[in-house]
């Protein structure tokens, strides 16, 4: 087996975060399901855009934000992404590469521009989010970069980007290449539309053995089973991988690894002010205990601990050092 260069390798969304606060009758005048991500064109995000109250931009992208919790925990990342030669592909690349995260990618020449996520925070820190996708759903299979993903422990799959074709085919080209070097898979299901698209290509997966780690939240894992029995469906889903993380909210989270279930309850926060990428954070802190070797309730806990932080102010980097508040909780 190569030697280990990263502890993980994500595959994801390159995506800027516009966030600005509003109300429920702003989210209600333009037709929007509070709470909800929805896939907009790029007419509706220039009509949105122009709507919306003041706003602040923040790079995001679901993977791109799991692996910011990582570097910041300590740990060696890469993404693979794709941006538009453009002022927003321009701070995408800026702030993950700031973070000390490996990317690579060239940036994509012409249209469509650099995918941007508008999202409404409402006083109750719901978030409402509108993707564009753009530049990031032509994300080739001609950049995965083999030796890049052979030296990386886990492959990490953004569940949101298996719905465009080109993504999908690359992130197939990875996971053949993870496997045929030993590498374990991981996959987040991303959000219960992406699961209404493509359950059955991920329960194939699955059921292949092509994914180690699965990680959802209580909506997503009903869904994939079909069925409003979350215990069921946890049960169900876990019989077709080795680990399942599923979180819950404000009840915590449980972990199914062959078999064994671990439980933990969520991390006390001060303030809760956005939403925004707690799962993404919570599975920061997984990945890191798991790279750390730890027992599993300490990953859960770690992954509770980084979305506690990431839930207490906008955006969805973190802004407090995640990893002296783990080393003060766990040691």
């Amino acid at each position: 087996m190569t030697d280990t260069r990263f502890d993980v390798l994500a595959i994801g969304n390159a995506i800027v975060d516009i966030i600005a606060d509003t109300d429920d009758a702003f989210i209600a005048s333009e037709g929007l399901t509070k709470g909800s991500m929805q896939l907009i064109d790029e007419v509706r995000a220039q009509a949105l855009y122009a709507h919306m109250g003041p706003a602040r931009e923040i790079s995001g992208g679901s993977a791109a934000n799991t692996l910011a919790g990582l570097a910041r925990l300590g740990h060696k990342t890469a993404f693979i992404g794709q941006v538009a030669t453009d002022q927003l592909g321009e701070v995408f690349a800026h702030d993950i590469r700031a973070g000390g995260i490996h990317f690579d990618i060239p940036a994509r020449d012409g249209a469509p521009s650099t995918a941007r996520c508008y999202i409404l925070v409402t006083p109750d820190a719901q978030r409402t989010m509108n993707t564009f996708l753009g530049a990031s759903q032509y994300l080739p299979a001609t950049v995965i970069d083999k030796s890049l993903i052979e030296t990386a422990a886990i492959l990490y799959l953004e569940g949101y980007l298996w719905d465009p074709e080109e993504p999908r085919a690359a992130m197939r080209t990875a996971i053949d290449v993870a496997r045929a070097a030993g590498r374990k898979v991981a996959l987040t299901l991303s959000d219960a539309f992406v699961i209404s698209r493509h359950g059955p290509d991920f329960l194939a997966e699955m059921e292949a053995g092509r994914i180690d780690i699965l990680f959802s939240n209580e909506v997503e894992i009903c869904a994939l089973n079909n069925s409003d029995d979350f215990e069921a469906s946890v049960a169900a889903i876990a019989a077709k991988v080795p680990l399942l993380v599923c979180t819950r909210g404000e009840h915590g989270a449980i972990a199914v690894e062959n078999g064994v279930r671990t439980e933990v309850g969520a991390e006390p926060v001060a303030q809760l002010v956005d939403t925004t990428g707690a799962g993404d954070l919570f599975a920061a802190g997984v990945f890191a205990g798991l790279a750390q070797g730890r027992p599993m309730a300490e990953c859960l806990t770690m992954g509770a601990i980084c979305a506690a932080e990431i839930i207490s102010h906008y955006g969805a980097r973190p802004e407090a050092d995640i990893a002296d508040l783990v080393a003060k909780r766990l040691g």
